[in-house]
């Protein structure tokens, strides 16, 4: 795919896509059934990152572009972080792009809190914009859903990947998200992951692997989901501190005995099962992911692989990252080049995270390349090394609306464009 659609879909626009695909009885309550993205800007604001359309991913990308720059010690320029902090809503949420931020959000802007997460870890990084990352968490504390968990759209059902970027933005604050708990249910965000992953009595080579969510009570398993909540598990965000590459390969680590249930596992325990997957589909598929639109055929992913690396390395997995890694290395130029900003900062973010230098990443300086697709940075700053603070990410890159609707339209039913099989549901 041009840019791993899946992740495009799952951090961009799938609110987007369902109400627009499924109709009216798709919208929650809270939002107006003919709700729809800021239009497409006839020229692109000034401090916004990539040359491409902003419309369904303008503060995603943003956000891993700032995140990204101020791991490596960049000092990104005012212009970029003011935009970002104008895309705010009065309630604290985000949305993918809006045209016109003196333009006051209403019932048809569709809030976003996957937009919203990966908002609140740039900003807490860069510091100094307490009231904004705040209000951003307000709101999304706000939004919980009684499972525990997330979805990108408030009011859908909760999915992995959504609830993951969620706890990555707690965790920058500084907030246990195990004590972020429903009002009525007391389920935390933990919680919500346990419920995704595939258990004991899964298909074999299928236990450890989380869906995105799911389908008529039943799971299955999809790489991208099974990243995303590997961090998640862990309390990481997008951004992962530098992994040792001597450490022992994840086990899978379920809590089960003679493929029966036990005790419900630790989210540590959790996240080294999922791992344990991540590592056989990168051995089978020749060191990196698979995805495919519904009808198209498979091919590599390179997001998906970068976001592996990185939940690998925030499970101090390093040995078992370097081999994805060094794929990422001679195959990765392309489709960052094409791809812009957030292609760039997930690279950055994925090569520190294993250790390597994202300076000099297969013959390309991935932070100069980043630095190109923005405004001009300010200057350098001590780089962040708090593990807590983390990022990966994807942009829409001018994807047409009706692909990205189509392919959540099918996403929703197997586990985000990437797995038909089927599995059986369990406890972790």
């Amino acid at each position: 795919m041009t840019h791993s659609l899946a992740v495009l879909a799952r951090r961009a626009a799938p609110a987007l896509a369902t109400v627009a695909l499924l109709g009216a009885a798709a919208a929650p309550a809270a939002y107006a059934a003919d709700a729809a993205p800021s239009p497409s800007p006839k020229k692109l604001p000034a401090g916004l990152y990539g040359t491409k359309d902003p419309q369904y991913d303008g503060v995603w990308r943003q956000s891993l572009a700032l995140l990204a720059q101020d791991t490596m010690g960049v000092r990104p320029a005012a212009s970029g972080i003011d935009w970002l902090t104008g895309q705010q809503c009065a309630d604290g949420s985000f949305t993918g792009f809006r045209a016109d931020p003196g333009k006051a959000c209403d019932a048809k802007t569709m809030r976003d809190t996957n937009q919203t997460g990966a908002a609140v870890q740039a900003l807490a990084a860069l510091g100094g914009h307490d009231d904004t990352v705040k209000k951003a968490v307000k709101w999304l504390k706000s939004v919980q859903n009684e499972d525990g968990g997330w979805s990108s759209m408030p009011g859908s059902p909760s999915d992995a990947n959504s609830t993951s970027v969620v706890i990555g933005a707690l965790v920058s604050v500084d907030e246990k998200p195990a004590s972020v708990t429903a009002k009525k249910s007391g389920k935390s965000p933990y919680d919500a992951l346990r419920a995704f992953q595939l258990g004991c009595d899964a298909k074999e080579g299928e236990r450890g692997a989380f869906a995105f969510q799911p389908k008529d009570g039943e799971l299955a398993p999809n790489a991208d989901a099974t990243a995303a909540a590997a961090l998640g598990a862990l309390g990481k965000g997008f951004v992962v501190a530098p992994a040792g590459k001597d450490v022992d390969e994840p086990v899978e680590a379920l809590a089960c005995k003679d493929g029966k249930p036990g005790a419900k596992s630790s989210p540590a325990r959790a996240a080294s099962a999922a791992s344990a997957y991540l590592v056989a589909q990168l051995d089978k598929n020749g060191q990196h992911l698979m995805s495919a639109m519904p009808g198209a055929e498979a091919q590599p992913d390179v997001g998906n692989t970068a976001d592996a690396v990185v939940a690998l390395a925030a499970g101090s997995h390093g040995a078992a990252a370097q081999k994805p890694l060094k794929w990422l290395e001679k195959n990765s130029a392309d489709w960052a080049k094409q791809n812009g900003p957030a292609a760039y900062a997930q690279l950055v973010l994925a090569a520190r995270a294993a250790g390597a230098d994202p300076r000099s990443f297969g013959g390309t300086d991935l932070v100069a390349a980043l630095n190109a697709t923005g405004p001009k940075p300010a200057g350098s700053a001590a780089p962040s090394t708090a593990p807590e603070k983390d990022a990966k990410g994807s942009d829409s890159n001018g994807i047409p609306w009706w692909i990205i609707g189509v392919g959540l339209a099918f996403g929703a039913g197997i586990g985000f464009l990437i797995s038909g099989r089927n599995k059986k549901k369990n406890e972790l």
